[in-house]
């Protein structure tokens, strides 16, 4: 297995200041926005990003959610082992929002379909939107494309990516790995 650096530290933290202030040029104080983050990997960009806006940016009362897919993925019968579900954790009301989804990797579409379908059961936003991190642009199978994009990686099958975060792993990086076959 090979691994290519794609981010370090200082470029990760770059990206999530340029992603911050792309939020902020649309929706300002975010009186009537959400960020949802989907569990487990979106969580970590999410209060990241909360973390930013609030410290850096001044925006007061920010709504931040967690959301839970396991069960409303296509494929979560398909695996050999049970499935631990992660913790829903959305204290406000989507309906009549405007609701950004935010997760790490943005590779199949999946995880954005079952996110949306989740999401139906807390409400009607007046919008959605999502934000990723990186974007896997040539390994879709949904028609679904990021409205806020960290990095565009282009990766094929063999290939993953990993986003790393200190908090949960030691370092802030994201990695472009190869398995060897």
């Amino acid at each position: 297995m090979s691994q290519k650096l794609l981010l370090d530290a200082a470029a990760l933290d770059i990206i999530l200041h340029r992603l911050a202030c792309q939020l902020i040029e649309n929706h300002d104080t975010f009186e009537n926005t959400a960020l949802v983050g989907l569990q487990p990997r979106g969580s970590f960009l999410l209060k990241r990003l909360a973390d930013i806006l609030t410290t850096h940016y001044k925006i007061k009362n920010l709504k931040t959610g967690l959301l839970d897919i396991t069960f409303y993925r296509d494929d979560f019968r398909r695996s050999d082992e049970p499935l631990k579900a992660n913790s829903t954790e959305i204290n406000f009301l989507v309906e009549s929002k405007k609701v950004v989804i935010v997760d790490d990797v943005l590779y199949t579409g999946r995880s954005i379909r079952a996110a949306l379908t989740a999401l139906q059961s807390f409400g009607r936003p007046d919008t959605i939107e999502l934000l990723t991190l990186i974007d896997r642009r040539f390994s879709r199978h949904l028609p679904i494309q990021p409205d806020y994009n960290g990095r565009q990686v282009d990766a094929i099958n063999n290939q993953k990516v990993k986003v790393l975060w200190k908090e949960h792993g030691g370092e802030d990086a994201v990695y472009l790995i190869k398995n060897e076959d």
